[in-house]
């Protein structure tokens, strides 16, 4: 021990062998020392250290009992060196030093990464493959600003969190560590020690891109090669796919329990299976777009994704990243869109996640009146922290840039918006004009809009918004929160209450139809019969409808056409499009073995043809969100349950005819007006045997007679089913 005062201070060998050394980069490595050098290494697990320079290996002296060793070299002696490890049990090792390689991340990332600006944040952060002077690792780098020491630990080192402490990059709050011969698949987690020593629990990495499957929870290396895409066509295209003036019709997924494999424990399919058997489907339904239930990785199967611990990692439970960039590829080379629901409200406290992450509230606001989210006892971001909203909109281009995702569904963004969002008074916080809005969420929901349409024009944005907040899905520069479109909770909410109701009882609330053509174009609106309808005790939605099985059938296959024909994009949560009886359970799959029974069958017929229908006539989707593209013919017909209303395209002689009748009776010699003469075919009737109706129908159509009717010249002489809609086009 007599060498330490030389090749070592004491206190700095005291500090390393004890995990406490905030500057390792200081001491470990090579270090000029009166013209020669002094090379330092900490190898706790070693009984000999060698150095190979070139020359004969040379023997390091032990400065430390706990493992560290120090050897004074000449300057000329020491250039590409590599250790010599002999374990006590005879093992020999050859490795790079970590410490001798020079910090990595460049002048530029460390300000754009103090400054909050950095949009490709998850180029630098993470764990990244790297070759540096010839050597292959891999840079770990990570912000934790207030930490006294920070590590990269996993199975290479023991976990030993003493062995691979990084440096600090005092600038911007960033630790960084090249680890020569880690590789591909490397699990690894980051040991903290907070402010006055406190060793916090091994945090995952917050931009790691992969993971272990749950219920571990350590972040691995992803180093494939680069994705080489096969879906120019769609992404050079898929701007007029998610404009206004496109069909939008979105099957909403839960990746786990769509289908599973009996035959090998019940499994949920992996993404590439479901790149076959999803894709395929989808196709076949006639939908336009998929929407998956948060993909980011998740402790909590239970939270359906909601609550997200790795925001940049899709969920291993199905597979690699790859494998569901494959899946994202088949969907686009069959021309279907992907949107993901992203989760920037809030995130769990689940000890590995960002919950205190470098002892302090880094990533959500101190104050649990603004910190806590209390319907879920989860962690509100804090918005007005640079750092913050950087890594929250750097996600949302990540998904867009590295997996061509097409969309982002913005979910529980009225819990953003709002101070007081679902909290008791006394448990907020007012803004500093003494108001509930929050701002500082405000300008992040902006600027991250911007920055989505700014740097991917053909991508488009939702909000899951259920207030009425002005102008959500208007562009920012006009006052708005920048969003393309925005789920219409209240039609949801009104229509579905209408059709649960006994029909004796619908005349009595006749204006659940119609009030949403009082606000349908004050945004532009997705029509949402979502997950959210099928859970916590409300059944499906074909439990909810009333009367016998037949009228049951009747009703949805009624809902199911007047959602399609009303003006707005649609969104159907699976499971709906074929009538499932039980309610959504996270854990299983979708009850396939329905579409045996014919009624069942029928509702799948019906919801596959009405998506070819929307998608085939302009008229039903070019003005969705659009004054234009509506009008009633008659809406007060409410003794009958009896509504009719037209939809034009962008051409106004473009038009359709939309007829339902919500009781179970048959209307006979019922007259509605007509803009124009001609023959109106027959398009659409929900009461087709086709679908498990009683087929009671127009023999394919009707003349127009020239009787005015309902402010139109001329009129058609119409026979309705019961619980249907009937839809018709002028012929010519």
């Amino acid at each position: 021990m007599r060498e330490i005062p030389v090749l070592i201070k004491p206190g700095d060998a005291d500090a390393l062998a004890a995990g406490r050394h905030n500057d390792p980069f200081a001491v470990l490595g090579p270090h000029p020392d009166n013209g020669g050098l002094v090379l330092r290494s900490f190898q706790p697990h070693a009984a000999e250290v060698f150095v190979l320079a070139g020359g004969e290996p040379v023997a390091m002296n032990r400065v430390h009992p706990d493992g560290l060793f120090a050897v004074r070299l000449p300057a000329s002696d020491v250039g590409r060196y590599r250790l010599r490890v002999i374990c006590p049990e005879g093992t020999v090792e050859e490795i790079e030093d970590p410490y001798r390689f020079p910090p990595q991340l460049g002048p530029l990332d460390i300000h754009l990464l103090a400054e909050g600006t950095h949009m490709r944040l998850y180029q630098v952060l993470g764990a990244h493959l790297r070759t540096i002077d010839g050597v292959e690792g891999v840079l770990f780098s990570v912000w934790a600003p207030n930490a006294e020491r920070v590590s990269v630990v996993g199975d290479f080192n023991s976990w030993d969190g003493r062995r691979h402490p990084m440096r600090l990059r005092h600038d911007a709050g960033v630790w960084e560590l090249f680890l020569p011969g880690l590789a591909h698949g490397a699990i690894y987690k980051y040991e903290i020690v907070a402010h006055g020593g406190v060793m916090l629990p091994l945090k995952a990495d917050p931009c790691g891109t992969w993971a272990e499957r749950s219920p571990k929870t350590a972040s691995k290396v992803w180093s494939q090669p680069k994705w080489e895409w096969s879906d120019t066509e769609w992404m050079q295209a898929r701007q007029r796919h998610n404009d206004r003036y496109a069909p939008v019709s979105i099957y909403e997924v839960h990746l786990g329990s769509w289908r599973r494999n009996p035959g090998d424990g019940n499994r949920p399919l992996t993404y590439l299976e479901m790149a076959d058997e999803l894709v395929d489907y989808v196709s076949e339904m006639g939908f336009t777009h998929v929407e998956f239930l948060p993909v980011h990785e998740h402790p909590f199967g239970g939270s359906w994704g909601y609550q997200p611990v790795g925001l940049f990692a899709p969920t291993s439970r199905y597979g690699s990243p790859d494998d569901f960039r494959v899946l994202i590829e088949r969907l686009h080379q069959r021309g279907i869109g992907v949107i993901i629901d992203w989760v920037s409200a809030h995130f769990p406290s689940d000890p590995h996640g960002l919950h205190w992450f470098d002892g302090t509230h880094l990533y959500e606001h101190q104050d649990p009146r603004l910190g806590v989210h209390r319907d879920w006892n989860t962690l509100i971001y804090n918005f007005g922290r640079t750092e913050v909203m950087n890594y929250l909109c750097a996600n949302a281009l990540y998904w867009l840039e590295e997996f061509h995702v097409d969309g982002l569904r913005v979910d529980a963004v009225a819990s953003m918006l709002y101070l007081d969002y679902s909290r008791d008074p006394g448990d907020w916080l007012p803004n500093r004009f003494g108001g509930n809005e929050n701002l500082e969420a405000i300008d992040f929901l902006r600027r991250m809009n911007q920055l989505v349409y700014a740097e991917h024009p053909g991508a488009v944005t939702i909000a899951e918004e259920s207030t009425a907040w002005p102008m959500v899905s208007r562009p920012v520069h006009l006052g708005g929160l920048g969003f393309g479109f925005k789920w219409n909770m209240g039609w949801m909410h009104d229509t579905l209450d209408y059709f649960s109701k006994d029909p004796i009882h619908r005349r009595y609330h006749h204006d659940d139809l119609t009030f949403a053509q009082l606000y349908a174009y004050h945004e532009n609106f997705v029509l949402p019969l979502s997950h959210d309808e099928v859970v916590h005790g409300k059944g499906s939605l074909i439990g909810r409808m009333p009367g016998d099985d037949w009228q049951r059938f009747a009703n949805l296959r009624a809902y199911f056409g007047f959602m399609w024909m009303q003006p707005g994009k649609k969104l159907l949560f699976m499971g709906g499009e074929f009538a499932q009886e039980r309610e959504w359970n996270v854990d299983s799959s979708l009850d396939w073995h329905l579409l045996d029974q014919p009624r069942h069958l029928g509702v799948s017929r019906l919801v596959r043809d009405l998506n070819r229908l929307y998608r085939s006539e302009p008229a039903l989707h070019q003005l969705d969100n659009d004054q234009r593209g509506f009008a009633w013919i008659d809406c007060n017909d409410r003794d009958n349950s009896v509504l009719s209303w037209l939809r034009r395209g962008v051409d106004p002689h473009d038009c359709i005819i939309v007829v339902g009748s919500f009781t179970p009776v048959v209307r006979e010699g019922y007259r509605i007006g007509v803009p124009e003469s001609g023959f109106y075919r027959e398009i659409m009737n929900t009461d087709s045997e086709w679908y498990g109706g009683a087929n009671i129908h127009n023999n394919g159509g009707v003349e127009a007679e020239d009787i005015p009717w309902h402010g139109h010249a001329w009129s058609i002489l119409l026979r309705l089913p019961p619980l249907s809609v009937s839809v018709f086009k002028r012929d010519g």
